[in-house]
């Protein structure tokens, strides 16, 4: 957060409008996640020190607020969009969410931040479609999980295939014919990506005509991020949100929230999100 925080000091970012995220409301985890779970997730932050809930995913003392901070701040912002108070919106937040399965935890996550975003949208603002696309490395299992039985949502992740979490098959097609999995191989670089996003991603958006654009922007797809072997630039990350905003400026007025997920190197992780949000002002404008 101080990495995309410093990048985003710069003067060229001075018209960005910056809000801080409230706390998700239990009704909004609800939309996702069963009471239980909710309680198991609070009942397992320490007072202190560093408790594992599984083999990637460990909670402070912090941890609950910041999750809470990721959902409501992804709320919040489709709220903001949905009544014009800003024509796109960026939730710089972590932990990420799109591991977080309907009961489970798991690759940092607690909560599905994006797939909450969404069902929000659907009850609170009625819409009848709305689209997710996640460009992390890794398959947004729990995005997945929590929107396969959504008619109301389309779902479409492009990730690297072999890796962690396994999931991700080009079979997975969600209950409603609702989910697009796009699997790429080890190394694939920026114009080969541009090329399966013209073919098949943003021709699946068109044909179904989104009324509101999630996007689930993990960076670790850089060539310089250390847990997986894409090779993206932030070039590439520019042009993949450029390419997305323009669906959403002829289906839905321009309407796109986008919430952070992975990157792990911080001078790839800074510059991808500067890259990201610079395209998304402009869209804005």
């Amino acid at each position: 957060m101080d990495a995309i925080a410093a990048a985003l000091a710069a003067a060229e970012f001075d018209p960005l409008k910056r809000l801080d995220a409230p706390l998700a409301e239990d009704a909004q985890l609800l939309l996702c996640h069963p009471a239980d779970y909710v309680e198991r997730i609070r009942m397992a932050i320490p007072a202190a020190g560093i408790y594992q809930l599984d083999a990637d995913t460990h909670v402070s003392s912090g941890s609950l607020t910041a999750a809470m901070r990721g959902a409501g701040g992804a709320c919040h912002a489709v709220d903001l969009v949905m009544q014009g108070e800003a024509g796109n919106a960026f939730v710089a937040m972590r932990p990420p969410g799109h591991h977080a399965e309907r009961a489970t935890p798991m690759g940092f996550c607690l909560f599905g931040t994006v797939a909450i975003a969404a069902r929000h949208a659907m009850e609170r603002h009625g819409l009848r479609r709305v689209a997710v696309v996640d460009f992390d490395v890794h398959h947004g299992n729990g995005t997945q999980d929590l929107l396969w039985d959504e008619a109301r949502a389309l779902f479409i992740s492009s990730h690297q295939m072999p890796l962690w979490p396994g999931t991700g098959t080009a079979d997975e097609r969600g209950a409603h014919g609702n989910v697009m999995n796009v699997p790429l191989a080890p190394g694939t670089d920026g114009p080969a990506f541009r090329r399966i996003y013209e073919d098949l991603v943003l021709p699946q958006l068109d044909r179904f005509a989104p009324e509101l654009l999630l996007i689930s922007a993990g960076f670790d797809a850089h060539r310089d991020d250390p847990l997986a072997q894409l090779a993206l630039t932030e070039q590439d990350f520019a042009w993949v949100t450029g390419a997305l905003c323009d669906i959403a400026a002829r289906h839905c007025d321009g309407r796109v929230v986008s919430t952070l997920e992975g990157g792990y190197d911080l001078e790839a992780l800074a510059a991808s999100v500067a890259a990201h949000v610079r395209v998304l002002m402009e869209k804005a404008a």
